[in-house]
């Protein structure tokens, strides 16, 4: 059996994300769900609750994964969905893959910017997925819906 985690690292899953682990999943597969919910840093060394997830950034994670539920239930597949908060989104999603147990993550992307700019980025976290990665990981490169 085929397990499959559809990661975000913030942004809404798109239609071609889900569509691809739905193809990938089979009609026996399963779909897990990851949506990270940014936390900015520390201060001072010390975790400030001003830099941790606002209730609304919860709450549109919680939204990304409920719609993304929704759309795979359409499609005849039962997910799971999880928001997790994190600093290194990378580390979260290949820990969350192996805790599951998954043969592999799919995530939706942006095209790869010039590789040293990849680091600076939020919206380059999907190769850092894939440089960390010890699975494959299946990039789906296309229009991403508008974040908000």
């Amino acid at each position: 059996m085929t397990n499959i985690l559809l990661a975000s690292e913030g942004r809404p899953f798109s239609k071609a994300a889900i569509a691809h682990a739905s193809a990938m999943a089979g009609p026996t597969g399963k779909i897990h769900i990851i949506s990270i919910a940014r936390i900015w840093g520390v201060s001072l060394g010390f975790p400030n609750p001003w830099l941790l997830p606002s209730k609304q950034e919860w709450a549109q994670q919680r939204t990304h994964i409920a719609d993304t539920i929704a759309a795979l239930n359409r499609l005849g597949h039962d997910a799971t969905g999880v928001v997790a908060a994190t600093r290194n989104p990378s580390k979260r999603i290949n820990a969350e893959a192996a805790r599951l147990n998954c043969n592999v993550i799919v995530m939706g992307s942006d095209p790869r910017r010039h590789w040293l700019l990849t680091d600076l980025y939020w919206s380059q976290e999907p190769y850092r997925v894939k440089k960390r990665a010890k699975l494959p990981v299946e990039l789906v490169i296309g229009p991403q819906p508008p974040n908000g």
